[in-house]
């Protein structure tokens, strides 16, 4: 069971990460919402229009289960299609409408998490999460999306300590990078050190472990966020298995993402 405190401290990143990624498209006048982002077919809009589609169905998920399931099945009727499509219809909206809806539903979404009771576990597209799962997948969809929308406009955000839980659910993800490829993942855990922005270390798995990973934390972050290409980062693998996750590396749910060319946005 997750400690409160820690419940409360995913929340207010949560909030901070949604505020930041509002700070890009606040002012953006109506047209430059169309502008495309390093997403195939994804324009700024859409990348707003999903973060509102995952909140509401996160909502959804802890008011309505019952409707979150017909949701669920509907996505599994068409697993390649049900995220791009949820995109499609929000990014329809005109940005203001849009914007509007996205604020709003963080808003909703950080009371409903709160107002949960402890071990509380929520149905998600997969097994059912705690609330602390549920906030740290939102954040990490957030800032990932975030990057999207910064890149789109040529802005170089700064990173924070709130990386570490990007970095701790791409860990945790390892094992389901490799089944939803229909791969075996390794027996044995690895060991994940990574230089966070204020230079402190961040490590996951035994001290001990053969196949390692080592670099900095927003590279790792990008990395499992399919946001850069393995060619593009420094990270240091030590082991073929632990080479092998870094190329296939995905810490969102739904199918294996076709990931990032080589020599694609360069920071």
């Amino acid at each position: 069971m997750a400690d409160p405190r820690e419940v409360r401290e995913v929340l207010a990143d949560l909030r901070a990460e949604g505020e930041d990624v509002d700070g890009l498209v606040a002012e953006l006048p109506p047209d430059q919402w169309e502008r495309a982002t390093p997403a195939a077919g994804w324009s700024i809009a859409h990348q707003i229009a999903h973060l509102l589609w995952t909140d509401e169905r996160a909502v959804q998920s802890a008011v309505d289960p019952e409707g979150f399931g017909r949701e669920v099945a509907a996505a599994m009727a068409s697993p390649e299609t049900f995220v791009d499509e949820g995109a499609e219809r929000g990014a329809r909206l005109a940005p203001a409408e849009l914007l509007a809806r996205w604020r709003a539903s963080r808003t909703e979404l950080l009371a409903v998490l709160a107002a949960q009771p402890a071990g509380a576990k929520l149905p998600w597209y997969g097994p059912p999460m705690s609330v602390a799962s549920v906030a740290t997948g939102r954040l990490m969809e957030t800032w990932a999306h975030g990057q999207d929308v910064a890149d789109a406009l040529g802005v170089r955000r700064v990173p924070t300590a709130r990386l570490r839980h990007v970095a701790r659910i791409g860990v945790r993800a390892r094992d389901y990078a490799y089944a939803v490829r229909g791969l075996t993942p390794p027996g044995e855990e690895f060991r994940v050190e990574l230089v966070g922005p204020g230079g402190e270390e961040w490590t996951f798995g035994p001290p001990g472990a053969a196949q390692r990973v080592s670099g900095a934390a927003l590279e790792f972050c990008l990395l499992v966020t399919q946001r850069v290409h393995r060619a593009d980062v420094s990270l240091v693998a030590v082991g073929p298995d632990a080479e092998r996750w870094l190329g296939i590396a995905q810490s969102f749910a739904g199918p294996a993402g076709p990931g990032r060319a080589p020599g694609g946005v360069r920071r």
